[in-house]
């Protein structure tokens, strides 16, 4: 790490105190093992479900290569992170208006570059993000699924993860394979499962039964289960007509589920940590 850096890290640190008074930003991560679970969808309706609840709430957009957020919501954006950083832009001037008025913000090709990021850009990047601080409730990350580089940074400076799962055994070997990742990096950082496109309750629980299993056994760790959402056909329908199923199918068993998940989740102990500037020091500074 240059001095610079270096530098930069100890003034960001100063100015992080645990137990400071005053409203702090929740990052919660959303991933899954491999692509195709619906880890988006998860998000995306997660997002707006909290929103519903007078919650503010900003989602980035962070699937290298697999962006697709502002897809399901049939939007289009103007600008991204990447675009903040190479354009030295302010975080207003990226930030998007997706559906129902969610904010949103569009990583971009190469975000990957965050994590390489020194001098007068880092400050940059420090200054505009760290502004998110208490302006916000909850920050929601869609990351990549799998164990990329950049997946496996964010998610582990989090404060909470939701691993996005589905019985076929595919998506639960890859899922262990992430949890393992983190583990091996942060033992206590909180995992919350979610199953998703399960058919009915008894395939969820056992699914989830045997995941848990699986984490006290071999690692340890416990998990605690958020619950589960059926394979419900409007999810696709929805997705066709890109508006997020909560709005599109208000009464789905889909959306219904997605408001059970959030209630549930509030009803959880708070697990903040040092909120928006400690996440980034985490991320940027922490290998």
């Amino acid at each position: 790490m240059s001095d610079q850096a270096n530098q930069l890290r100890e003034e960001v640190m100063k100015r992080i105190h645990p137990n400071a008074s005053g409203k702090k930003t929740k990052v919660i991560a959303v991933t899954s093992g491999k692509g195709g679970v619906g880890k988006s969808n998860v998000s995306l309706n997660f997002a707006l479900s909290l929103a519903a609840l007078n919650k503010k709430v900003m989602i980035f957009d962070l699937d290298v290569g697999m962006a697709n957020i502002d897809v399901l919501m049939g939007v289009t954006p103007k600008e991204t992170l990447i675009s903040m950083l190479e354009k030295k832009l302010s975080l207003n001037a990226v930030i998007e208006t997706g559906v129902n008025g969610l904010q949103y913000i569009a990583g971009g090709n190469g975000i990957g570059k965050i994590l390489t990021l020194t001098g007068n850009q880092l400050n940059h990047f420090f200054q505009e993000f760290g502004s998110l601080q208490g302006k916000v409730d909850y920050i929601i990350l869609d990351t990549g699924a799998g164990l990329s580089y950049e997946g496996i940074r964010f998610l582990q400076a989090a404060d909470d993860v939701f691993l996005v799962i589905n019985p076929e055994p595919p998506s639960i070997t890859d899922a262990y394979g992430v949890l393992k990742a983190l583990h091996t990096r942060n033992a206590q950082l909180p995992v919350k499962l979610i199953v998703n496109r399960s058919t009915n309750t008894e395939e969820a629980e056992r699914t989830a039964r045997n995941f848990q299993k699986a984490s006290a056994k071999f690692l340890d760790k416990s998990i605690d289960v958020l619950g589960w959402i059926p394979d419900d056909p409007i999810v696709r329908k929805a997705v066709i007509a890109q508006s997020p199923y909560l709005l599109e199918y208000p009464n789905s068993r889909a959306a219904k589920v997605i408001d059970d998940l959030v209630h549930t989740y509030l009803d959880f102990p708070s697990n903040y940590k040092l909120g928006v500037k400690g996440f980034l020091t985490k991320v940027l500074f922490h290998k």
